[in-house]
């Protein structure tokens, strides 16, 4: 066996600095991303000012109010969509329940003349009755939420189904169209009121999960139904209660959608459904309690401008929908490359 001299040339085991430090910046950013959605800030103003450069009149305030208007509808059907989302689950209820609202309303107000307020609680009620189907189905027999909540989903749409005989004849009352019409306005300002809407729920929510005790068990069950056991949290009333809150909102959306269409519409919760989770997927949030609602609300605003641009642009629906699932894909592949929640504590 030889002995190494002095003089003997040894391999340097240090990595280069520029690889170093790419990795320390390349962690730097990440862990920023964590904490403020900064990708998601730069499409959204990436795509408005593209959206300025190449279509005329962009920047007027009818195309804003627009914007804004559309943002709040799919914002406010992904409020329930993210809770869910947080706790662990999914809601694929979401398109039967949208879809009920609305037509439940437009009948019972536009057809058979009830006043507002017994009409609104007859669909508060059949979202309360599906969203604790939806959590203590899926809670007490451990039935996957998918099955269970798509299974309410086309049983809300049958019954809807059989109640018109397949025939919505109802139209939204005057105050509804008022509440969601871009050119709307709200104690005299130009500001539409359903946008002044989305902003209380979004306030709403963001103080209940960041700074509630309820926010910090619905945050503890979807990273640990264990731990969160062993912590004493109810994670049974955590679960269904989210459930509950997420059909509660999607049959309000329902009830705003008259207002904006004008008319009852059996299909008009279905593009709302992928959409929904688009808004939360694309907004940073993903399944068990890693983001929150403001990253949701930018979301609803990225894929509303975007929705537009490729409007404007005259590009066909199946352009959309791949442009969509290719930005869809792309925030799944980021976020998917970070070990989840449960394992880094």
């Amino acid at each position: 066996m030889t002995a190494t001299t002095p003089d003997t040339p040894v391999a340097d085991a240090t990595p280069p600095a520029g690889g170093r430090g790419a990795r320390v910046s390349s962690a730097a950013l990440a862990d920023l991303q964590r904490r403020f959605p900064v990708l998601q800030v730069v499409a959204l103003a990436a795509l408005y000012g593209y959206g300025l450069a190449t279509v005329d009149g962009f920047g007027s305030r009818r195309v804003l109010d627009a914007i804004l208007v559309q943002a709040a509808l799919l914002g406010l059907a992904a409020a329930g969509q993210t809770i869910v989302v947080l706790v662990g689950g999914i809601d694929f209820s979401i398109a039967g329940l949208i879809s009920a609202g609305d037509v439940v309303i437009a009948q019972l107000c536009g057809t058979q003349h009830w006043s507002a307020l017994p009409a609104f609680l007859v669909i508060l009620g059949i979202g309360l009755v599906a969203g604790l189907v939806n959590g203590l189905i899926s809670y007490r027999f451990r039935v996957e939420p998918l099955i269970v909540t798509l299974a309410v989903s086309t049983l809300l749409s049958g019954l809807v189904l059989r109640w018109t005989n397949a025939s919505v004849t109802g139209t939204a009352p005057s105050w509804l169209t008022s509440l969601t019409s871009p050119v709307g306005e709200t104690f005299g300002l130009p500001v539409p009121p359903v946008v002044v809407i989305w902003a209380v729920v979004a306030i709403v929510i963001g103080v209940v999960l960041t700074r509630t005790r309820p926010g910090r068990n619905l945050y503890l069950v979807g990273t640990n139904q264990q731990a969160a056991k062993l912590a004493l949290v109810r994670v049974d009333r955590v679960w269904i209660g989210a459930y509950i809150i997420s059909a509660l909102l999607a049959v309000c959306v329902g009830v705003l959608l008259v207002g904006y269409s004008g008319s009852g519409d059996l299909t008009v919760g279905d593009s709302y459904l992928f959409q929904s989770l688009a808004a939360v997927i694309v907004g940073g949030t993903m399944f068990g309690a890693r983001g929150d609602y403001w990253r949701t609300v930018l979301g609803a605003l990225v894929l509303s401008v975007l929705a537009l641009l490729l409007s404007a642009h005259n590009l066909s629906s199946a352009d959309q929908q791949m442009i969509s699932g290719g930005l869809i894909l792309a925030v799944v592949a980021l976020y998917g490359r970070e070990r989840r929640l449960r394992d880094r504590v």
